[in-house]
């Protein structure tokens, strides 16, 4: 996976780097604040928040985790604006756009989840 740059002085939640890990099995994300996040691909897939995985108005889960296999991984990662990433999965699945504040809260580091 391709590693893109972000430049400019802006808030912790949008990323200065987007791409794989050293062992290339997770997203890795570092922010403008020189924070890293690493994220497994089946628990970013179960996160969806596409309207087919997350009930709109309800916000209730869809999506059935038995149905994701658990071995799914990224087969390609887009921007959406400057704001977000959508990504494309192993399973078929590409309609959920992840905005970088929802990223960001989704890390789940020591540092963020003591």
């Amino acid at each position: 996976m391709a590693t893109h740059k972000f430049s400019g002085n802006q808030a912790a939640s949008t990323p200065r780097t987007v791409g794989s890990s050293a062992d290339e099995r997770r997203l890795r994300i570092e922010w403008m604040d020189g924070h890293v996040s690493e994220f497994d691909p089946r628990f970013l897939r179960l996160a969806c928040p596409c309207a087919g995985c997350i009930e709109e108005m309800t916000g209730r889960p869809l999506l059935d985790p038995e149905k994701i296999p658990a071995d799914v991984y990224l087969t390609g990662v887009k921007y959406v604006g400057r704001y977000a990433l959508r990504f494309d999965w192993s399973d078929g699945h590409n309609t959920g756009i992840y905005p970088f504040d929802k990223l960001r809260d989704l890390c789940r580091c020591d540092e963020c989840n003591p």
